[in-house]
């Protein structure tokens, strides 16, 4: 079988110096699958804790952008060649990556590679959470933990797209509010958790009413804080335990009762082909479009922030400044094929251009 190459963890688990780059099998299309020829991908914090978990298989990674190489039997709407991104279950850290045919979209012209590779994980994420999952209205207050990680940078601007009238997001830093209020649809208020209570100031800022929504990463040593800041029919949607798995033992089931508040835990990853692919649906019909300019020369709506791009053979150094929360924003990594495939990409539109 042929082989390409992609990032493993050596003995299949470890710390970050376990990342190497080396060969496996070349995938090929199965029934309803596209093979794509990868340019770059998208870091998460997910990887992180499957490289250190042991579930890494044979390759890291959940979403790229690139060009497609071999479509599977039953797969239309794609010709190979086209520039794409998509969302996999596992394998995008890799020159070449399969995934299903409803986990694709068309690349938008006006995105960059790397700006493309940074949309799928996170905004499906956060589009997930607040229009499916908590079903987000128009004039909800939403408060946004991790403020400037990828998933809430997306989810921020998601609720002011959708109508929200207050976004509150927590940092750990004045730097990082500043870049969380800078963004184009950023929060209306950034609190810093290591000077400021952020229960006491949404109190304030609600006059007592707390928030409609909730997107937390910490899990156990927020759960209590954050039902004390739901208010009534409110939303908490935990995507991470970051602080621990267990339930805080100071933390009462009494307000979930009384103000009839909805506790969700959710997980893109292990949601059905079949889901995936009507979320992805429902993704292009209503915000795909918010990345680029509705005129010539006009601002995009929804901003993609992209806070650094390493190449593919610095992903420790990568997983590292992710680990240690230095990122403001999206990381992603490009393979070591992106040169070529510009290049090839800039010859196949100077061919088509009447000179």
């Amino acid at each position: 079988m042929a082989k390409t190459r992609a990032v493993l963890v050596k003995d299949g688990r470890g710390p970050s110096d376990a990342l190497y780059i080396g060969e496996v099998d070349k995938p090929t299309a199965k029934e309803g699958e596209v093979i794509v020829k990868v340019v770059a991908f998208g870091l998460n914090r997910a990887d992180i804790h499957v490289r250190q978990s042991g579930g890494a298989g044979k390759a890291l990674g959940y979403e790229f952008s690139g060009t497609v190489h071999e479509l599977g039997a039953g797969v239309s709407g794609f010709d190979i060649g086209q520039a794409v991104l998509g969302l996999t279950s596992q394998g995008a850290y890799a020159e070449y990556v399969a995934a299903p045919v409803g986990n694709l979209l068309l690349k938008p012209q006006g995105l960059s590679w790397v700006e493309a590779a940074a949309i799928m994980e996170n905004w499906l994420t956060a589009f997930q959470g607040l229009v499916l999952i908590c079903d987000i209205q128009k004039g909800s207050d939403v408060l946004i933990h991790g403020g400037a990680s990828g998933v809430s940078v997306a989810a921020t601007q998601l609720a002011r797209l959708y109508g929200a009238s207050k976004v509150f997001t927590t940092v750990s830093s004045e730097d990082k509010v500043q870049f969380v209020k800078s963004l184009r649809g950023g929060a209306t208020h950034a609190i810093n958790y290591r000077t400021h209570d952020f229960v006491e100031e949404i109190k304030r800022e609600t006059e007592g009413k707390g928030v409609s929504i909730i997107v937390d990463y910490i899990g156990q040593d927020y759960f209590k804080r954050n039902i004390d800041t739901l208010g009534i029919d409110g939303h908490l949607l935990i995507l991470g335990l970051l602080s621990g798995f267990g339930f805080p033992s100071d933390a009462s089931l009494l307000p979930l009762v009384f103000k009839r508040l909805n506790v969700h835990g959710s997980s893109l990853s292990t949601r059905s082909v079949e889901y995936q692919a009507a979320l992805v649906a429902r993704f292009k019909r209503e915000v795909l479009d918010h990345f680029t300019p509705n005129e010539p020369g006009g601002v995009p709506l929804l901003q993609l922030k992209i806070w650094k791009v390493y190449p593919w053979q610095e992903v420790k150094e990568a997983h590292d400044a992710m680990e240690a929360n230095k990122n403001q924003g999206k990381i992603i990594l490009e393979s070591s094929r992106i040169v070529w495939i510009c290049l090839l990409s800039c010859i196949s539109s100077l061919s088509s251009v009447d000179l």
